[in-house]
């Protein structure tokens, strides 16, 4: 009780400390770590200016913003902005338009960095693992615009494959980019394109990680290939596709803002419009920025829900999770 009261820890506690840590004051670890301090600076002053400070701004939801009035003067209306976005079916359509793209990603494109880095690692020659990892994780430095560009002229109603299909006489025109219903196979189809490469190289590290002696135990006892892989790697991994996994229901409301804005026009907002484009064409193009303000709001409580409840069910399995 006495070192709860004073503060000061007991003769015996500070010998128990490491020589490192005894009787260095904040000066001295401030001016030893001031490089990698330093370094840090960045990406701080990144998240506070960016991500914390414009978190201030969410009071416009509070508010009837006027851009030329401004956030100070405009009008207190309470919960008023809340009422008109429920109502809203659009706003609804979007929301069930982003769960239903993200379940779908989570099922097919989530497994695919995983699956191929599976792949990649049982491959005995090195130089043909870095080139397959070299050819596949160069889409993902290629913008979206190019990237759908390039799909619409391979599968678009003019594109390579109805030019090559239009020398058979029953050739029928291939619609894939004005069928509303095409619109989330294609989705999924042009992540797994770009950015399956990726997420490749973080499941690559982590299977480097793996302790070949398991392995060789593994095949010792008669495991295959297969039961190798399902007893030895993925539970050696499965921290880090635990981690990945609660970081993607964190970010699952936003489904590729870039990629939709895209192909909203040639699918039609029915069927493409999703959160981010309705705060974007709703809130910013139309002028209704408090509205806008109020779904930014409403995915952002929900993906704080999500995270937490990830994490809670990822230690109820053993995991370590995102944080204790």
């Amino acid at each position: 009780m006495a070192v709860a009261v004073t503060g000061r820890s007991s003769p015996a506690e500070r010998a128990a400390e490491p020589p490192a840590r005894r009787g260095t004051s904040w000066r001295t670890r401030l001016r030893r770590d001031r490089v990698l301090l330093l370094m840090m600076l960045p990406g701080v002053l990144y998240f506070a200016i960016f991500q914390y400070l414009a978190q201030l701004g969410n009071v416009i939801a509070f508010k009837d913003y006027v851009p030329f009035v401004g956030i100070k003067d405009s009008a207190w209306v309470g919960f008023q902005n809340f009422t008109v976005l429920w109502q809203d079916p659009a706003f609804w359509r979007a929301v069930v338009n982003s769960l239903e793209l993200a379940a779908l990603q989570l099922l097919f494109f989530f497994p695919v960095p995983l699956a191929l880095a599976l792949l990649l690692h049982s491959l005995t020659r090195d130089w043909v693992r870095k080139l397959v990892v070299s050819f596949v994780y160069l889409p993902h430095f290629i913008s979206w615009v190019i990237v759908v560009g390039l799909f619409v002229q391979v599968l678009g109603p003019n594109g390579m494959a109805n030019g090559l299909l239009s020398r058979d006489s029953h050739h029928h025109l291939v619609t894939l980019f004005t069928d509303p219903a095409m619109f989330k196979p294609m989705m999924i189809i042009e992540l797994i394109w770009k950015d399956c490469g990726w997420g490749t190289i973080i499941f690559l590290a982590a299977l480097y990680q793996v302790d070949d002696g398991l392995y060789e135990a593994a095949a010792l006892d008669g495991a295959g290939w297969g039961r190798r892989h399902w007893h030895v790697t993925l539970p050696s991994i499965r921290p880090v596709i635990v981690l990945l996994l609660i970081m993607r229901v964190g970010d699952i409301l936003s489904v590729g803002f870039d990629q939709v804005m895209q192909q909203r026009d040639t699918f039609g907002p029915q069927a493409s419009e999703v959160m981010d484009t309705y705060v974007y064409y709703h809130g910013v193009q139309d002028g209704n920025f408090s509205t806008g303000a109020v779904a930014g709001l409403f995915k952002g409580v929900i993906a704080l829900i999500l995270v937490i409840g990830a994490n809670r069910i990822a230690h109820r399995l053993g995991e370590q999770g995102i944080y204790q």
